[in-house]
């Protein structure tokens, strides 16, 4: 057998393994090259989307009932951004923007339903899988399941592991996931032999991680694949809180400990909410871990990121936890809250360490920027911009001069938009707009609009354009 059908071999056993058809081998066999591995040609990209984090959930962002010591060291080894944006403020057009380059009013995609992508639609991991870049996809997608355009696979990911809408990512015991190798041809449902027959042997979101660590172990750019260049989206779905728990025991943030939060005067919701971002900023310190014991760190690109601002869901009030920082507004909502995520961008020897930029961007310009690290063009007709120059601490010459959000609701159709340092905001159609000054009202508690007509005139001649 020659080393690369070898390496191969390697990789789907292992795969079948730590997804569960194989249930007693995971993490035991262990494919290791002794040979040196080159720096690849281009750099690997890892985008990490959280589930409801808010802008104030991290204490680099200003938490302080909780500490989140690994994403804090990746904000110090790289640049943390104050005024990214979601792509919505609903998981499904948050995330078809992320994946599209296109803003929440040029989607198809406007409230919080699956709707498939479509046949058209071209994603970043389409983008760089026709660069030459290896895809996978780990966690939630709700942008089309199995039988339809926008499956994973339909859209550019070699690889998939993970479920296909929200209401399959809530349970955060499943005793399945949903499984894809274009290489391997596995396809279906992996049991989650822990999980089986209502036990609660094996927490999914760990389960992310350990994936993620094998899908990044297995396809690190070595010579035999060319050193070629991974991109993985790693999509988790903690910190939401699970609604089916939450309606059966009244508390959905289900988490297998509150420790180290067992003892602080909260409601449980509280203290597992709590538990739950430190579990999850373990998982990210194991990834960290293990790319820096396979000295890959310095060749990879991590983004982190999450698809909205927090949701009051759960039994746990995002006041609570200042889970918006200083803004107003929670997921479903257009206002800052909602919309103003943490984004933080790693890549050393590439990003100074130690920054803190205010510069504005959103969800829709990852996909150029994403195309401009690995040297490929991104598709015509989207909205994104490239922010490498803001990545790279020099001047971004072209700018966005306007944010647009729309997202369907029961009362029609929400909007909102940003320009320069004034945004706009009405929660259904026909209502008259809220007007807020974001450089002397950052927590949007002064409508202005009276006084200002002439901005909501500029404002809605740039919307009918």
């Amino acid at each position: 057998m020659t080393s690369i059908y070898f390496n191969r071999f390697c990789r789907a056993l292992f795969a079948a393994a730590a997804i569960g058809f194989l249930p007693d081998a995971q993490a035991q066999f262990v494919f290791t090259n002794s040979s040196p591995k080159p720096m690849p040609r281009r750099p690997s990209i890892i985008l990490i989307v959280a589930d409801g984090l808010g802008y104030g959930d991290l204490s680099c962002y200003g938490q302080t009932k909780f500490q989140t010591p690994n994403l804090d060291r990746l904000a110090a080894d790289g640049i943390r951004f104050t005024g990214y944006y979601a792509g919505d403020a609903a998981s499904s057009p948050a995330r078809a923007a992320l994946m599209l380059g296109k803003d929440s009013a040029h989607l198809k995609q406007r409230a919080d339903v699956d709707v498939p992508l479509a046949a058209d639609d071209v994603t970043v991991a389409q983008v760089l899988k026709q660069s030459g870049y290896h895809t996978g996809l780990i966690g939630e997608w709700e942008l089309g399941g199995d039988g339809t355009g926008g499956a994973p696979w339909n859209k550019g990911f070699d690889e998939f592991t993970g479920y296909f809408d929200a209401g399959e990512a809530g349970n955060y015991y499943a005793d399945y996931m949903w499984r894809h190798d274009s290489a391997t041809h596995l396809q279906g449902k992996a049991p989650v032999y822990g999980n089986v027959d209502g036990k609660k042997g094996q927490y999914i979101p760990d389960r992310f991680t350990t994936m993620a660590k094998n899908f990044i172990r297995l396809n690190q750019p070595d010579r035999f694949n060319h050193y070629q260049p991974l991109f993985l989206l790693l999509s988790y779905t903690i910190p939401r809180a699970n609604a089916a728990e939450m309606a059966r025991t009244g508390n959905g943030m289900q988490v297998p400990t509150d420790a180290p939060y067992s003892g602080e005067p909260w409601t449980q919701a509280e203290k597992n909410r709590a538990a739950m971002i430190a579990r999850f900023d373990g998982c990210i310190g194991q990834l960290l871990e293990q790319m820096q014991e396979m000295n890959q760190i310095s060749n990879t690109v991590i983004f982190f990121s999450s698809d909205t601002g927090p949701a009051k869901d759960g039994g746990v009030d995002p006041k609570f936890f200042e889970s918006a920082g200083p803004f107003h507004g929670i997921r479903g909502e257009l206002y800052e809250g909602a919309l103003r995520v943490p984004m933080i961008v790693c890549w050393p020897g590439k990003i100074p360490a130690g920054q803190v930029s205010d510069f504005a961007w959103a969800a829709w310009d990852f996909l150029p920027t994403a195309s401009g690290i690995a040297l490929t063009k991104p598709p015509e007709n989207i909205d994104g911009i490239s922010v490498l120059p803001a990545l790279f601490s020099q001047t971004q010459t072209n700018r966005h001069d306007f944010f647009h959000w729309e997202m369907k609701n029961g009362n029609g159709t929400a909007q909102a938009a940003r320009m320069n340092d004034w945004k706009i905001v009405r929660s259904e159609d026909n209502k008259p707009w809220e007007l807020y000054n974001l450089k002397t009202d950052r927590g949007e508690t002064q409508n202005v609009a009276d006084k200002n007509p002439d901005v909501i005139a500029r404002f809605e001649k740039l919307l009918n354009r």
